[in-house]
């Protein structure tokens, strides 16, 4: 694919600015060996104040802090419980594999940041591809997670998650990754790029050709429209379904003159189908918060007004997208009784004291997992 080989204006022009002799253009201290990856587009903007690019380093320390752990301990559990090894979980665990490759390249950002320079060309796709594995690899991921729930709560019979099931889903998964990932990094269709500070990299969505808006809406489609479709569409059969299972049970035990027909309600607990409705809820808000900011800097970069994509602009929608990686297995993992258990058992030091659950309970356990 060809593009722009050169930049367009002379590269004494990316020197001090006329105006003030301490103030750079981006890109002035860069080889034209480095130059020819970097987006035009970001060479005509002042360099950053050093002020940003700690605040960015201090805000990906934390998100490592919370991604390491929080992943690091989803893989370490699962990995060694076999309670946990489930064919459900095995969906999990994928994500958190996904999302570990985003917080294992932290450490280089937090670097570059303090140092206020690009990574280079090799350390930029690996960046990128690291960050194309975790969001496009955990977007599918989600939606098959929304599948798998979906189909044991509305289909508790027949829709039972088998491993033979999981492992083909999964192999799918990666089957529907692997093209967007791979095709920027080779360079066939697309390309990855230093974005916004110039110190982290992703797809390219700047280049003013129809190639690049092919590739980016065809990846708006496939890598967000259609997970969170599926997200969307399964998660909403399932709060539907649990509703009208609820309003089912109230009718029959008002028909029987019985306050409830379910023998181990907890009166302190919340009801079921409030239970399974925050939970899609804070899903589907998880999905959207990280991904729909970066999508929308994409889509403008590609069809829209590029004058509005400034540095600190794009940069906000990358942080976002990083987060969910740091966050995902708080949600999906910690949130999950019988993981909780594990870890009080194995890591006491927490104070978890997470108590085995009562066999009346356990149906009830299964299903919400």
């Amino acid at each position: 694919m060809d593009f722009n080989g050169s930049v367009l204006r002379p590269l004494p022009q990316l020197g001090p600015m006329d105006n003030d002799e301490e103030a750079h253009l981006m890109g002035w201290n860069l080889t034209p060996e480095d130059l020819v990856h970097v987006p035009e587009h970001w060479l005509s903007y002042p360099e950053v104040r050093s002020m940003y690019h700690y605040i960015m380093a201090f805000s990906y320390s934390i998100l490592f802090v919370i991604g390491i752990i929080g992943n690091g301990l989803v893989i370490w559990i699962f990995s060694l419980s076999k309670p946990l090894r489930t064919p459900s979980n095995l969906f999990v665990l994928n994500l958190a594999l996904c999302d570990f490759s985003m917080v294992l390249v932290l450490p280089i950002l937090i670097y570059d940041s303090i140092d206020h320079k690009y990574p280079g060309h090799l350390q930029c796709q690996i960046f990128a591809l690291c960050g194309s594995i975790s969001g496009i690899g955990a977007g599918a991921t989600n939606a098959a997670i929304a599948y798998d729930r979906y189909s044991t709560i509305a289909k508790p019979f027949e829709g039972r998650m088998t491993y033979g099931k999981a492992l083909i889903l999964i192999v799918c998964i990666w089957i529907w990754v692997f093209p967007w990932c791979y095709l920027p990094l080779s360079e066939k269709w697309n390309r990855y790029v230093p974005e916004g500070f110039l110190t982290s990299c992703s797809f390219d969505y700047l280049t003013q050709t129809d190639e690049t808006k092919f590739f980016v809406g065809v990846l708006f489609v496939i890598c967000y429209v259609i997970p969170l479709s599926f997200i969307i569409y399964f998660y909403s059969q399932i709060v539907n379904h649990v509703f009208n299972h609820e309003r089912a049970l109230r009718e029959q035990a008002k028909k029987m003159n019985v306050e409830s027909l379910r023998s181990n309600q907890d009166a302190n607990a919340q009801s079921a189908e409030v239970r399974i409705a925050k939970a899609a809820i804070t899903i589907c808000f998880l999905f959207i918060a990280a991904w729909t900011p970066y999508a929308a800097v994409a889509l403008i970069g590609a069809f829209g007004d590029q004058s509005l994509l400034t540095p600190i602009v794009t940069m906000l929608p990358a942080v976002f997208a990083k987060t969910v990686a740091c966050f995902d297995p708080y949600v999906y993992a910690i949130s999950h009784p019988r993981y909780r258990l594990e870890l009080s058992k194995r890591l006491p030091c927490l104070g978890i004291n997470e108590k085995p659950p009562v066999l009346a309970e356990t149906q009830s356990t299964t299903t919400s997992a």
